[in-house]
């Protein structure tokens, strides 16, 4: 990112800094669009509220804090300034609720939906529920954000839809069984966006998000992602746990590569039906070199962790491979992972050490 866009500013959020090819930015600073961001307390959803009001546009949140956190929102606010937090506004709400999501797509332009209830263990304990909020109310923010005449309906899709598809990398037009109640929720989503599309003649973008880590992610709910959780228990002395023999792997990656490619989705031109996206690196990375590499980078920041992890069984519902093919979203939206997982975990390891000393979990 070339300086004078930022003058002076310390809170550019770490990947904009990565952009060396700027046009986007450019684009958002010249012009100002009206954005809602559901989710907006959340863990993905927090960071693009927060990159919007960087890049002078208007936001509306909308959140339940069923998962999301007002602490995510304070965060926002202190980063940005009191000049850009004017130009948010905050609808607490359900996506459950039709007139809620009818209220929160009034005047706005492009919709960013991300609230969700993730996590495949949670599908499995409570899939009803998975359900209402995952199908159902993706389906009242489908509709209100047809109805409402939305330049661009974005929403967070999932990598968990390739269900049992065997091959490597994983590309969008091949996808298998899903193997759990949550995977079902987000195969659903994209059958509806692509029913709107020959139906309606509305278009959207799903994006199909693999294994997003970063700032802001929850390390101490119930269904923590697998990187917080890690750093949580090794800057607490405790047990590092991997399901099964840690052989298993993923395509980590880091949520500036998510937020960037939301904007892209946004602002895609030419795209003449509903289409969905891999989002990631295009890497993989098994769970036992993940441990090391978080280990030894806590480690080159003073912190010693003498353990080793500590298996224990399969988890239901999980994919044994994990890898994108990412070519699709590079060719039609100018998508470009620029922060692989090593460059992310530098860039988060600081958020998540000022986290925990905050709450009093390691040593200030």
């Amino acid at each position: 990112m070339k300086a004078e866009l930022f003058a002076n500013e310390t809170n550019v959020p770490g990947w904009l800094q990565h952009d060396t090819q700027h046009s986007l930015c450019e684009f958002l600073l010249a012009n100002r669009c009206n954005w809602l961001v559901t989710g907006a307390a959340g863990f993905i959803g927090s960071n693009l509220v927060e990159t919007l009001l960087m890049l002078g546009q208007n936001v509306r949140g909308m959140d339940n804090f069923a998962t999301g956190h007002q602490r995510n929102l304070d965060e926002i606010k202190a980063r940005v300034g009191a000049e850009r937090w004017a130009r948010f506004s905050f609808q607490e709400g359900d996506i459950r609720d039709l007139a809620a999501c009818e209220r929160a797509v009034g005047g706005i332009d492009y919709v960013l939906h991300q609230a969700a209830l993730g996590s495949v263990p949670r599908s499995v304990k409570d899939p009803i529920t998975s359900h209402d909020v995952n199908a159902s109310g993706f389906l009242n923010m489908l509709d209100a954000s047809r109805r409402a005449g939305i330049r661009r309906f974005v929403y967070a899709a999932s990598s968990s839809t390739y269900g049992d598809e065997p091959n490597l990398p994983k590309r969008e037009e091949r996808i298998g069984n899903p193997l759990s109640p949550y995977a079902v929720t987000k195969l659903v989503n994209e059958i509806y966006a692509s029913v709107y599309s020959r139906t309606y003649q509305f278009n959207s973008v799903g994006l199909r998000y693999f294994n997003a880590f970063g700032p802001r992610q929850d390390p101490h709910g119930a269904y923590a992602a697998v990187i917080p959780k890690w750093i949580a228990a090794i800057l607490a002395g405790e047990d590092v746990l991997i399901n099964g023999d840690g052989e298993s792997s993923r395509d980590f990656c880091y949520v500036g590569n998510v937020v960037q490619a939301n904007l892209r989705a946004a602002l895609a031109e030419n795209l003449t039906s509903s289409e969905v996206y891999n989002v990631a690196v295009g890497g993989r990375t098994t769970l036992n070199d993940l441990f090391y590499i978080i280990r030894d980078s806590l480690g080159e920041l003073g912190f010693s962790y003498p353990n080793k992890p500590v298996y224990q069984d399969f988890r239901a519902g999980d994919v044994r491979h994990s890898q994108a093919d990412v070519s699709k979203a590079q060719k039609q939206l100018g998508y470009a992972p620029l922060i692989d997982l090593r460059a992310g975990m530098v860039e988060a390891l600081p958020w998540y050490l000022g986290f925990f000393k905050a709450n009093q979990n390691i040593a200030a």
